[in-house]
């Protein structure tokens, strides 16, 4: 596992979130001097605040969309991730011009301070959604790795190294699946699954956090890392917190929700065929070439056979008893099994 330099300072947009909070807990334990959490939700922040009780913190009330907010909160900072966004599918196909505002001109808003204020790394947060995006949500998130892309081809020689990080479905994290299922397991109410047979990758937390840090340490600009992830059937993940909680794995089957695809991609075949394998994650690098394309017409640029992409329905498919064993080692797995009986938590 990377870490950052000792003492350096981090600032996390969007840092009250799921992956923001578990960063934050990350960086403190590495050492770093400061962590400055940027975000609209001032009760958030205070309750982290008092739930952290570590000085190190400091956070800032404002939003990606300002950039003023933006540039005061990255001076003197050495690294930048990226998490604020808007992430439910079926809020931006309603609003498609708030993901927009969000997603892609607050992430341009980031990058610009970031260059601005001389911060040595910008790691934005995408998701598979934004590879053949069909939903608002992740059309601007492709958008925003655009938008990074665009600044490493255009500023070649710039001190702000910016790069992507890409995932699958992140286990527990806020808006989830799992913890609506645990909720209405809780409330004596069948899991509401949209399709049975629709597929999701699944990662924790833990995981995702490791590659942003891999990211900072070792990107080049315009880099996209894709952590490769196992996948599952919407419904055998239902059932497995239906026998961690020890009942019936009866579904109620709602149908797919706005903008919902049958299958995510983590990588296109057009990515993989430049991609460089690291074993537990992928490597992107930038299409570097300019606008000249008469000189690629002329002496060409050779690839082999498209492979085939790298999605939910091709992955490694957990089944049941995979999924259980999985969801065994989430700390709000287990806080949540010790609620009900200690024994089932161990």
């Amino acid at each position: 596992m990377t870490q950052l330099p000792y003492g350096c300072r981090v600032l996390i947009t969007g840092g009250t979130g799921s992956f923001g909070q578990t960063m934050v807990h990350r960086l403190l334990d590495c050492g770093v001097e400061e962590v400055r959490v940027l975000s609209r939700d001032e009760a958030k922040q205070d309750a982290m605040r008092r739930t952290l009780g570590d000085e190190r913190v400091r956070y800032h009330v404002g939003d990606v969309r300002d950039y003023d907010s933006v540039l005061r909160a990255s001076r003197g900072i050495d690294y930048v991730f990226h998490a604020a966004a808007l992430k439910q599918v079926p809020s931006c196909e309603f609003f498609p011009l708030e993901a927009v505002r969000t997603n892609v001109l607050g992430s341009r808003n980031v990058i610009d301070a970031a260059e601005r204020n001389g911060v040595r790394s910008v790691v934005v947060l995408s998701t598979d959604k934004a590879v053949y995006p069909v939903n608002a949500m992740g059309m601007s998130k492709a958008l925003m790795e655009k938008v990074a892309q665009a600044h490493a081809r255009n500023n070649p020689d710039s001190a702000t190294t910016v790069s992507c990080v890409r995932y699958g479905n992140v286990m527990f994290s806020r808006g989830s699946v799992i913890p609506l299922f645990i909720e209405q397991i809780k409330t004596g109410r069948a899991p509401t699954v949209t399709d049975p047979g629709m597929t999701r990758f699944l990662m924790s937390l833990a995981d995702s956090v490791e590659l942003v840090e891999h990211a900072f340490q070792h990107a080049h600009p315009g880099d996209i890392f894709i952590r490769k992830a196992a996948a599952c059937t919407i419904a055998d993940l239902a059932e497995a917190v239906c026998q961690l909680f020890d009942v019936p794995a009866k579904l109620d089957v709602i149908g797919v929700r706005h903008g919902e695809k049958q299958d995510e991609t983590l990588a296109s075949r057009e990515e993989l065929i430049r991609a460089e394998d690291f074993g537990d994650f992928l490597r992107v690098p930038l299409d570097a070439r300019d606008l000249n394309y008469a000189l690629y017409v002329s002496e060409g640029e050779l690839g082999g056979e498209p492979p085939e992409d790298f999605n939910s329905a091709n992955a490694p498919r957990l089944d049941v008893p995979q999924i259980v064993e999985l969801l065994k080692t989430l700390p709000e797995i287990r806080a949540e099994l010790a609620l009900r009986d200690p024994v089932l938590a161990c």
